[in-house]
């Protein structure tokens, strides 16, 4: 009977250790989603390359820093524009 209790014992103490363990991972990798995660843009407005543009003349007609136009277009390829190619020119980055 005692050897039983030591073994119900020993199985509760694992169990939590598990649940434990358990939940330390999954806050750490739900967590390290959400705060180290790189910034959203939100766009406010938006303009369609025409034949010519480039991320370059874009930036200097609209008076922004080319790191500004980055940050808010951050999926963009400067080097495969396209005539109708939707750009961000206007917005936030959080």
């Amino acid at each position: 009977m005692a050897n039983n209790k030591a073994a119900m014992f020993f199985n509760l103490v694992l169990m939590i250790s598990l649940l434990f363990i358990v939940s330390k991972v999954d806050s750490r990798t739900l967590g390290a989603g959400l705060t180290r995660g790189k910034p959203t843009p939100h766009c406010d407005e938006v303009l369609s390359v025409e034949s010519g543009d480039t991320c370059f003349a874009i930036t200097q007609a609209l008076n922004m820093t080319t790191a500004f136009f980055d940050a808010i277009n951050p999926n963009l390829n400067c080097r495969n524009l396209f005539v109708g190619e939707w750009l961000c020119i206007a917005g936030t980055v959080n």
